[in-house]
């Protein structure tokens, strides 16, 4: 597996497919930058599920994360296209991700998309 930054998600058979259980993963490092200005935008990236037949491999995740480094990327975008290409991989029951962007001029983002109908757990 590669040491580098990644678009490639991989993703697991899920140990108990035939179970709702929900799997939260948070991200506190992610980093992005500012389309407009290039300057840094961080954030906290958590990404919540309830998988069906596959869950998402955790280091494909990292590297997968790490790729937005250098990627101009508006919070509502970036937050949307995690959830997009993590559901296209994983085709959760139901998924959640929330972007908790820093204070960047005065004004904090907190962006949450999500998708599929959530089980009760």
């Amino acid at each position: 597996m590669p040491t580098s930054p990644s678009k490639q998600l991989d993703v697991v058979p899920n140990p108990q497919p035939d179970r709702d259980y929900e799997i939260n993963i948070e991200i506190p490092e992610f980093t992005c930058l500012c389309p407009k200005t290039g300057q840094p935008d961080f954030a906290t990236i958590r990404i919540r599920y309830v998988p069906d037949e596959r869950i998402v491999e955790l280091k494909s995740l990292k590297l997968y994360i790490w790729s937005y480094r250098n990627e101009g990327a508006f919070h509502e975008a970036v937050t949307n296209r995690i959830l997009n290409d993590v559901a296209a991989v994983a085709a959760p029951r139901w998924i959640e991700v929330t972007g908790d962007f820093g204070v960047r001029g005065g004004i904090k983002t907190v962006v949450r998309a999500t998708q599929g109908k959530r089980p009760e757990i």
